[in-house]
C-alpha cells in the first residue's frame, strides 16, 4: 500500500527538512520525492505543484498542500507534535516564527558565488544569529525541549537551524546551553537518527 503523504522538495535540507524529520520522528510513513535544482524547471509544468513551487504535499484523498511552514505545521497535528494544548501549539509555532527568519540569512551565504557578496551576506547572518539564538535561550525550557517536556515539532525545527548553523560555524551552540539540550534531546531520538542515518547528504 502506498503511503498516505507524499512529499516533493528539492534534494536538500533547506525548508523541507522540517517537514521529513516531523513525519520521521512521528513514525509516519511518506514518499519523499527529491528534484535537483536543474531538474525543477524541466518537470515543473508536469508537476502538481499548485503555486508553482516546492515543497508540496500530496495528501491521499485529500487536497495538494503548499507552503512549508503550512505543511510542517500539518505534518505536526497528524503525527502529534504539534502540542498538547493551545497554548502549546502557540508557544511552539512562535519559536518556528523565530528561527524560521535565520534559514535565508544561511543560505545567502552559502549559495552566494561573489565574494563580495558573500561577505556581505555572512555580515547580515553574524548579526541575526546570535539575536535570534539569544532570544530563543532566554525563552527554551531547561529540560532539552524548547516547550513543554515532549518532543514537538518546533524542537525539530530549531534542530534543523541548528545543524546549519554548527554547519556555517561550528561550536556556536556551545554558547547557548539550553538550546545545545535541545539538540542532544533531538539526535538521541532512535526515529531522529535512523532517518538522519539514511536521508542523503547535501550542503543546505
Amino acid at each position: 500500500m502506498a503511503p498516505k503523504y507524499k512529499f516533493t522538495y528539492f534534494n536538500g535540507r533547506a525548508r523541507g527538512e522540517p517537514t521529513r524529520l516531523i513525519f520521521a520522528a512521528g513514525g509516519v510513513e511518506f514518499e519523499d520525492v527529491r528534484l535537483e535544482l536543474d531538474e525543477w524547471s524541466k518537470v515543473k509544468g508536469s508537476l502538481p505543484a499548485p503555486m508553482g513551487q516546492l515543497p508540496f504535499l500530496e495528501v491521499a484523498g485529500g487536497p495538494i498542500l503548499c507552503q512549508s511552514m503550512s505543511i510542517a505545521r500539518f505534518a505536526a497535528r497528524v503525527t502529534g507534535l504539534a502540542g498538547k494544548t493551545d497554548l502549546e501549539k502557540a508557544q511552539a509555532d512562535m519559536f518556528c516564527e523565530e528561527i524560521n527568519d535565520v534559514m535565508p540569512k544561511l543560505a545567502g551565504v552559502v549559495f552566494a558565488t561573489d565574494e563580495a557578496v558573500k561577505a556581505e551576506k555572512a555580515k547580515e547572518a553574524d548579526k541575526v544569529i546570535p539575536e535570534r539564538l539569544g532570544r530563543l535561550e532566554k525563552l527554551s525550557g531547561a529540560n532539552g525541549h524548547l516547550v513543554g517536556d515532549n518532543l514537538l515539532w518546533c524542537d525539530l525545527f530549531f534542530y534543523n537551524t541548528a545543524f546549519n548553523i554548527e554547519n556555517y560555524k561550528p561550536g556556536t551552540l556551545k554558547n547557548y546551553p539550553k538550546l545545545n539540550k535541545v539538540v542532544d534531546t533531538v539526535k538521541a531520538n532512535k526515529r531522529i537518527a535512523a532517518w538522519i542515518a539514511k536521508r542523503p547528504d547535501s550542503t543546505f
